[in-house]
C-alpha cells in the first residue's frame, strides 16, 4: 500500500498540473516575478534593459529576429515602452501591452511570433491578424512590419 501510495506521488509531480506544460508554468512564474518586482520598493530595474537582457538569452534564430523587430518597433513606436511580459520582449502605451514577441524556443514552436493586444489599432471589419508567425525578416517584411506598428499605435 506504501509503495502505491509512493509511486502515485511521484507520478503526479512530473505529471502537468491543470494542463499547463512545463513552458507554460515557467511563463507563469516569469511572469509573477516581473510583478514582484516591479511593485517592490526600491531601486527598480529599467524595463527596456530586462527586454534587451531577455533578447541577449534567446537562441541565435529567435535573437536575430526580435532584436530585429525590437529595432522596428523603437523607431517607429517610440511613444511604445519596451517591458517583459511573461517573460517575453512586450512593448506597453499607459502600462498595457500592445504588442509582444514570442520566440519560437518559448513554447517549442516551429516559427517565432508577433502578437498584438486587443489595445492595438489593428481592426479591419469584423476579423483580423492578431499574431504573425515569422521565421525571418526580409527588407520587404521590416517595411511591412514598420506599417503594421504605425497603424497599431495611430
Amino acid at each position: 500500500m506504501a509503495t502505491t501510495k509512493t509511486a502515485s506521488k511521484t507520478a503526479s509531480k512530473t505529471a502537468s498540473y491543470d494542463g499547463f506544460t512545463e513552458a507554460e508554468r515557467s511563463a507563469m512564474k516569469e511572469r509573477a516575478k516581473e510583478l514582484k518586482v516591479r511593485g517592490a520598493k526600491g531601486p527598480k530595474v529599467d524595463p527596456e534593459i530586462e527586454v534587451l537582457a531577455k533578447l541577449a538569452e534567446m537562441d541565435p534564430s529567435d535573437r536575430a529576429i526580435g532584436e530585429k523587430i525590437h529595432a522596428i518597433i523603437k523607431a517607429n513606436a517610440p511613444t511604445l515602452t519596451a517591458k517583459t511580459w511573461y517573460g517575453m520582449p512586450a512593448y506597453a502605451r499607459d502600462g498595457k501591452v500592445v504588442c509582444h514577441f514570442q520566440p519560437a524556443a518559448k513554447f517549442n514552436t516551429r516559427y517565432a511570433m508577433l502578437g498584438f493586444s486587443d489595445q492595438a489599432n489593428l481592426d479591419d471589419g469584423a476579423m483580423w491578424p492578431a499574431y504573425y508567425a515569422i521565421t525571418g525578416i526580409t527588407d520587404a517584411d521590416e517595411k511591412k512590419l514598420a506599417a503594421l506598428i504605425q497603424q497599431a499605435v495611430a
